[in-house]
């Protein structure tokens, strides 16, 4: 585990870093640790009895060494996709309860409902302000702009209008 301690101790170090720096650190100080481990893998399965649970994790792991260390080869690439299991687990979660949402309709309402909140959370908006506010705006919003209430365009169409509401300030006390 102290190898999975290492490479995570890499990223956070270069989690602000530049695309190059990220990948350059990643070849030059992730990989060897990688290399190391597939070759301490190797050497050691061979002690370790084949029925066993430990061999097979050594089994899985060696079988899938080269594809878990893609990510060195990429700087866009996670090396893990945590964020993503994050913020799909409200729906794995509320999947039984899709069950009992009365009819096909009112369970792809829910659904909608819970991608909204979950893009809210992946941009950092507070999905009831989103939600409170957006229900102010529906009705007034031009229809052919409706893409503007959507979490990702929202956050704009916030700042727009606080710089809107400040420059009316300004006008009023001049």
């Amino acid at each position: 585990m102290d190898v999975f301690g290492q490479l995570y101790d890499i990223e956070r170090d270069i989690k602000d870093k530049s695309s190059a720096e990220r990948k350059e650190a990643r070849q030059k100080r992730a990989k060897p640790i990688w290399e190391n481990f597939g070759r301490w893998l190797e050497e050691n399965a061979g002690l370790i009895k084949e029925n066993s649970a430990i061999y097979k994790a050594f089994a899985y792991t060696m079988k899938r060494h080269k594809r878990l260390s893609v990510y060195m080869e990429n700087e866009m690439l996670n090396i893990d996709n945590n964020p993503i299991e994050s913020s799909i687990r409200p729906i794995a979660l509320g999947r039984r309860n899709f069950l009992f949402s009365g009819s096909h309709n009112g369970a792809q309402r829910s659904a909608m409902l819970y991608s909204f909140m979950g893009t809210c959370k992946l941009h950092g908006i507070n999905p009831m302000t989103w939600m409170e506010d957006v229900l102010k705006r529906i009705n007034t919003h031009p229809s052919d702009k409706i893409h503007e209430l959507l979490p990702p365009n929202w956050k704009k169409l916030q700042e727009e209008t606080l710089e809107e509401k400040q420059e009316n300030t300004i006008l009023k006390t001049a």
